[in-house]
């Protein structure tokens, strides 16, 4: 039987196999329902085709992806939509008109039908994510020398459940979606292994140097499990959480821009890493030339740490960090000195990361290594606590210590945190979660935190009160639903033909 991840994205006639059976079944079918009528509204015929692509909260392993480290995330039942229709290919003019069901919020884009187009960066619009997928889609075709004939105008209407700037994938969602309702219009598909590849190719287009697990665990999730997933080549395993707990999600109402501020924050963790581990591959022995030129990720140099940390009758890459890399910021001199060449020279191949060296002032590259290490070795301690035969009291106390663990290594090692998100961790703990930590890029965005289950209705009440009610002028229509809810592993991409 083949492996979840070796078939195609599924195509359903009925929204039962996503959304069950029960009230969330209701909601998505007037959520569908509704979204046919707006799509006639905007364009004047129905779609041909819905594809789905849901949001997902990172449990553990945070900013280790694009070092090439496992994580272990989890879908979540919010999600984006794409309505398509796909033109006749004898018209003339050739549009690509993207919609939003919130089209108070994001206004119509169009954009030529051209697969080639560039996506302009320092104009940044909502549709560009959909262009991602468009352009990430017809490269992928190319590749696999496979003719979907001349490109041809679309209709497309989306409506997205994820909330934006939370650091629960809602950007992924949307270029999954996009890609696989561009797959259905023309009438083809793949194995979900090769569109994860395909669609964090995709999203790099706007600009984010990503790792991949957001759009892997949004194509390739099974409900009921976490994944953790694996990189080079990308794989997943199921990993069963067990039943005494629950993941609340809850939103700091402090927007996380990845995109926008990649140059400042994202992709400047990326830059650090880089330049952290070419360091250690020269201090560990590599020659200059070959450590520029090889060594991408942390993850290239870590068979170099470890035998350090052998030698020192360890196996903690951490060893190695803490003896060749200083706790003080390096400038960009400091770096240059041990590589022998510029910064722009080495990273000139990388347009993103030439924008970093342009904002920069200094680089922090022994707190970044010791998180990266040390959030990946987190990972395996998590998926390997939940399969142990601890009782489920302790195994919940474990999960929940490696949660503030990641916390502290993301807050302090990495910098990715924020005064709001701070105060909600503390908040969470406070008010009874095992373990609280930031989930996603940070810089706003959401908390994840384990509670008990028996005490989650107590535990959201408690939240509301203490975090949210005075912050209520922050939330859409003071619905709270959207930014503070639990949460059970959520099904992946989906197709729906009518």
């Amino acid at each position: 039987m083949a492996r979840h991840e070796d078939l195609p994205i599924p195509i359903h006639s009925t929204l039962e196999p996503v959304y069950g059976t029960g009230p969330q079944f209701e909601a998505a079918r007037k959520r569908f329902d509704h979204l046919k009528s707006r799509f006639i509204q905007f364009f004047g015929l129905p779609p041909d085709f819905y594809a789905r692509s849901p949001g997902r909260v990172n449990l553990i392993g945070e900013h280790i992806d694009y070092e090439g480290y496992s994580v272990l995330p989890m879908a979540i039942g919010q999600d984006t939509i794409i309505a398509i229709r796909k033109h006749d290919a004898t018209e003339l003019e050739k549009l690509i008109r993207i919609a939003n069901v919130n089209d108070t919020k994001y206004s119509m884009c169009t954009y030529p039908a051209d697969p080639n187009q560039d996506i302009d960066l320092k104009n940044h619009r909502w549709g560009h994510y959909f262009i991602c997928g468009y352009k990430g889609f017809y490269e992928f075709a190319k590749l696999k020398g496979l003719d979907v004939g001349a490109p041809v105008g679309l209709d497309v209407i989306v409506d997205g459940t994820v909330p934006t700037g939370s650091g629960l994938s809602s950007s992924s969602a949307l270029v999954c979606s996009t890609t696989i309702a561009i797959m259905a219009a023309l009438d083809v598909n793949f194995p979900k292994r090769e569109i994860a590849q395909l669609t964090c190719e995709c999203e790099r287009h706007i600009g984010t140097q990503s790792g991949g697990m957001d759009q892997a665990i949004s194509i390739m999730a099974k409900p009921g499990f976490a994944e953790l997933i694996d990189f080079n080549p990308i794989r997943k395993t199921d990993v069963q959480l067990p039943a005494g707990g629950s993941f609340v999600i809850a939103h700091s109402l402090a927007e996380s821009q990845k995109a926008v501020t990649a140059a400042t924050n994202y992709n400047y963790r990326v830059v650090e890493c880089r330049l952290a581990a070419i360091v250690l591959g020269i201090k560990l022995g590599m020659q200059r030339q070959e450590a520029i030129s090889k060594v991408k990720t942390l993850s290239h140099v870590e068979g170099l740490c470890a035998s350090f940390a052998a030698s020192r009758g360890s196996t903690d890459p951490v060893l190695a960090v803490k003896e060749f890399l200083k706790e003080e910021p390096y400038l960009a001199e400091d770096i240059e000195k041990i590589t022998g060449e510029s910064l722009t020279s080495m990273l000139a191949n990388s347009p993103t990361s030439l924008d970093v060296l342009k904002a920069a002032k200094h680089y922090k590259l022994s707190q970044r290594a010791s998180h990266v290490y040390s959030e990946a070795k987190r990972v395996h301690t998590f998926k390997d606590t939940v399969s142990s035969n601890l009782s489920e009291e302790d195994i919940l106390k474990k999960l929940g210590d490696l949660m503030n663990e990641s916390h502290y290594s993301c807050s302090v090692l990495y910098d990715c945190s924020c005064p709001e998100l701070e105060e909600l961790v503390k908040t969470c703990r406070e008010k009874g979660a095992l373990g609280a930590r930031l989930t996603g890029a940070g810089w706003g965005g959401c908390v994840v935190a384990l509670v008990k289950e028996s005490i989650v209705p107590l535990f959201i009440a408690d939240l509301e009160e203490k975090y949210y009610k005075a912050r209520m002028n922050l939330i859409e229509k003071n619905d709270i639903g959207p930014y503070l809810f639990s949460t059970k592993p959520s099904s992946g991409a989906a197709i729906f033909k009518f």
